[in-house]
């Protein structure tokens, strides 16, 4: 298994999950999207996310799984969360992973981002007129008082578990250079462009290996309607939405949560795995 986590985010906070795949029997790996965690920024300054677009990390992720995959052996899953999802989701529409893999495992893939009642086409004109009145590596939104301070709410938005969330703290004081703040305006264009695409049922309809879509009725970061959109269009696509029990990062959830989603997961997996 292949994972990539979401933006803003590094591998290390996931190392819980990857541990519990690895006790299952899966040899699991894990990378940082090129200007994330400890790869750098691309943009103005150490701590704003930015791209230009996000065919960079589709083109970084397609060469990375190719070399990836050669040395690998049984069946072979990628999965992702949030814009990890995102991405991985692309690269198989796109057809640009090789070989294809056996299964992807979606973790709240960003499809779409609140609020829910603008549109895609008007989020990326907003974020077009953004770019142009002003220089698109700048922060798109405010991040906290005290920079490289966690926002005050924050952990309201990605799960009820204070141990899991104190974890990413704690990382991030040990390892600084994982520190990561706002997305930049430039980010904001490249995501809903790239969100306009998989908004496409023909796109969608391009995936041809069986997925697994884990997300929440609850996400206030992406859109639980846009991946049940996702879900009816992608042939082979198994659906668990959870609801007010669950935020954004399930997999960092409070037990009763991410033991239902991990148990979803590993019998999706058993099956891919038998065939």
């Amino acid at each position: 298994m292949l994972f990539m986590p979401g933006r803003g985010d590094a591998y290390e906070k996931y190392l819980e999950s990857f541990e519990h795949w690895r006790l299952q029997g899966w040899q699991v790996t894990a990378a940082d999207w090129r200007g994330q965690a400890a790869s750098g920024r691309l943009g103005n300054d150490p701590v704003t996310g930015h791209i230009d677009d996000f065919a960079l990390w589709v083109a970084d992720l397609a060469e990375f799984w190719a070399e990836w995959a050669r040395s690998r052996s049984g069946p072979l899953v990628l999965a992702g969360h949030s814009m990890g999802g995102h991405l991985v989701l692309r690269a198989a529409a796109e057809k640009v992973l090789m070989p294809a893999p056996d299964a992807l495992v979606l973790s709240a893939p960003m499809l779409g981002t609140h609020p829910l009642f603008v549109p895609l086409w008007l989020q990326e004109a907003s974020a077009k007129l953004m770019t142009i009145i002003g220089d698109p590596r700048r922060p798109a939104w405010k991040w906290s008082e005290k920079p490289g301070q966690l926002p005050l709410g924050r952990q309201t938005l990605l799960t009820h578990d204070d141990d899991r969330y104190a974890d990413e703290g704690w990382w991030r004081e040990n390892r600084p250079e994982i520190v990561m703040g706002p997305g930049s305006w430039g980010w904001v264009l490249a995501a809903t462009r790239s969100m306009r695409l998989l908004d496409d049922p023909a796109m969608l309809a391009q995936v041809d290996m069986p997925v697994f879509l884990l997300c929440t009725a609850q996400d206030r970061l992406v859109s639980a309607p846009a991946c049940r959109h996702a879900a009816r269009h992608i042939s082979d696509c198994e659906l668990l939405e959870m609801g007010k029990e669950a935020a954004h990062e399930i997999l960092r959830e409070a037990d009763p949560v991410r033991l239902t989603a991990l148990a979803a997961i590993d019998a999706f997996l058993g099956r891919v795995a038998a065939n």
